[in-house]
């Protein structure tokens, strides 16, 4: 009880200070699937990486579920002299890139008591706005802790503020979407690696299905990828 209490008295005010900050940039937002989130129980959020603000976008756009995300963030996030006591208040998991462990298992004793994680499995932002390898972390979590994996998409976010590009905080009115996927389950002692090429297939495919109903065009736009006409860079891998 006495965790969920201090959550309470930080995340509100975050929430709060953020959807204000969605209207100042006049963001339409188009958020779906989110009868995909469990109202109670654990689960994991196995997002796309395509900009700085995911995090926040994501949280939001799961807000109707009755939910409160807590992100799997790197630690210098956490060491940050502002961002890490919101970070250490609002109970989100720093993840220490050298050694995975002590944040594997905060993550798996979070998601048995009943909260939602959110992981970005790719691990980075991804500059092409492709979908990356995944690492194994969410599927492992997922296998060990018998919890779902709800696949989601943001898209639109990396017109705001991405990797290599200069940030666009004026009022533009981007549409940006987050689509929450169905649950995927995958029982105890299942193959990491092939329940990984899964994830990854789901991911993909819900994101072409993203970028097809977008109502902007693609075409010359440096936030958008090559395959689709844009002028990000090509994918790494």
């Amino acid at each position: 009880m006495r965790r969920q209490l201090v959550a309470d008295l930080v995340y509100p005010p975050v929430i709060a200070a953020i959807k204000t900050f969605w209207k100042i940039l006049g963001l339409q937002f188009d958020f779906k699937g989110e009868e995909n989130i469990p109202r109670k129980n654990g689960a994991i959020l196995a997002i796309n990486h395509v900009s700085y603000l995911d995090f926040a976008i994501t949280g939001t756009a799961a807000l109707p579920a009755g939910r409160y995300v807590r992100f799997m963030a790197k630690k210098e996030i956490f060491e940050n002299k502002l961002a890490g006591p919101l970070m250490r208040g609002m109970h989100h998991i720093s993840v220490d890139r050298s050694s995975g462990s002590a944040s594997f298992v905060a993550a798996l004793r979070a998601l048995k008591a009943g909260e939602i994680i959110g992981i970005f499995p790719e691990g980075t932002t991804s500059t092409s706005f492709e979908i990356k390898e995944l690492k194994s972390g969410a599927v492992r979590l997922a296998i060990g802790s018998g919890v779902p994996i709800i696949p989601t998409i943001i898209w639109g976010s990396q017109r705001i503020w991405t990797k290599g590009v200069k940030r666009n905080l004026k009022h533009n009115k981007f549409p940006v979407a987050v689509v929450f996927g169905q649950p995927i389950y995958y029982e105890r002692g299942a193959d990491v690696e092939h329940a990984e090429l899964h994830l990854r297939e789901t991911l993909l495919t819900m994101l072409r299905q993203v970028q097809e109903n977008y109502p902007d065009s693609h075409v010359g736009q440096r936030w958008a990828p090559a395959r689709l006409g844009g002028t990000a860079p090509a994918p790494l891998n």
